[in-house]
């Protein structure tokens, strides 16, 4: 499509999503029952971090859309009468959108505190990767302007294969997407890394960044991988994820109906006296969430978990205690 359309910045998202064979709808009632005019959401980001949309604006949905079509499409956008009409072809089925406008709609959240336990093994780098690959997908998707400086610092490591999903990863082999070639590291993550590591004095480590900056294989990156979780770096991977909590404080958190909230709180506390009791014994504990999302179900259950350090003086490893 070479004519520019007043919305193009949207636009360029809409065929990002387009391009990867993902639209879905969220449809109002009203609109499919009475073909009135409403604002229809499509699902562009969601994450920890962030729900956001492209919003057809006074739009009608006409045809036929399959929620739960998965496979190749096709789209047209054109303007007739006064209004942009988006044809989108689900394999042999084609819905239609007539709308005035399409617009993002962005709801950002302070991710710093959950928690996502797919994975056994140093949960708590896992839980690293994780935020820091959807602090990426922020940042692409939705640009640096809607994050923090911090964030767009910490969200190259995200390109930094010692600490990536090629070391750590936060889910199983099944479902990873990598978003950054395997075993590649980026210039920014190593200068970003090496400034992590002269802030928490870690001279060992900054020995090996040189040599990685210089020979980055996969040997090196591994070596990087393994030293991470000893105790001898925790200061470094604890300055990581401390920074992380900065970035994010000025996000908001979920807010949910009263039952949900009221579920949440109840969870918290027991957690909570749980936590109180590990720390009586001496231990380390962090607590973290896990939430559903606000404006799109997702089928997702909140729960509490707990990680808690066991006082290994060489690895760093943890155990999990989840409430739900």
């Amino acid at each position: 499509m070479q004519y520019e359309f007043p919305f193009q910045d949207a636009l360029d998202k809409l065929n990002v999503l387009l391009s990867q064979n993902q639209f879905e709808l969220l449809v109002p009632n009203t609109a499919v029952s009475s073909q009135q005019t409403s604002d229809i959401r499509l699902v562009y980001l969601m994450n920890d971090a962030v729900e956001s949309f492209l919003v057809f604006k006074e739009a009608v949905l006409t045809g036929t859309y399959l929620k739960e079509y998965e496979g190749e499409l096709e789209a047209r956008l054109d303007e007739s009468e006064g209004r942009y009409v988006l044809a989108v072809y689900q394999g042999e089925t084609v819905c239609t959108l007539f709308f005035q406008n399409l617009t993002l709609e962005v709801h950002l959240y302070d991710y710093s505190g959950t928690g996502h336990f797919w994975v056994k093994g140093y949960e708590y780098l896992r839980q690293l990767e994780y935020r820091i690959a959807i602090l990426r997908d922020k940042r692409e998707y939705l640009g640096e302007e809607y994050c923090t400086e911090q964030e767009v610092k910490l969200s190259y490591l995200a390109e930094f294969p010692p600490l990536n999903y090629c070391s750590y990863p936060a889910v199983p082999d099944k479902y990873l997407v990598p978003s950054y070639d395997w075993w590649q590291v980026s210039d920014e993550a190593v200068e970003e890394m090496k400034y992590l590591g002269k802030e928490a004095d870690d001279k060992s480590l900054l020995r090996w960044l040189k040599i990685y900056e210089f020979y980055p294989k996969r040997a090196v990156a591994k070596k990087i991988a393994r030293i991470l979780h000893t105790s001898a770096h925790s200061a470094v991977v604890e300055l990581i994820d401390h920074k992380l909590k900065l970035a994010t404080a000025e996000f908001g958190n979920r807010v949910f109906d009263k039952d949900e909230e009221r579920h949440i709180n109840d969870l918290k506390k027991k957690a909570q006296k749980r936590k109180t009791e590990l720390l009586q014994n001496g231990k380390h504990v962090e607590m973290l969430k896990e939430e559903p999302f606000v404006y799109a179900k997702d089928g997702i259950e909140s729960k509490i978990h707990l990680m808690i350090w066991d006082g290994d003086t060489r690895n760093e490893w943890v155990e999990v205690e989840t409430f739900e």
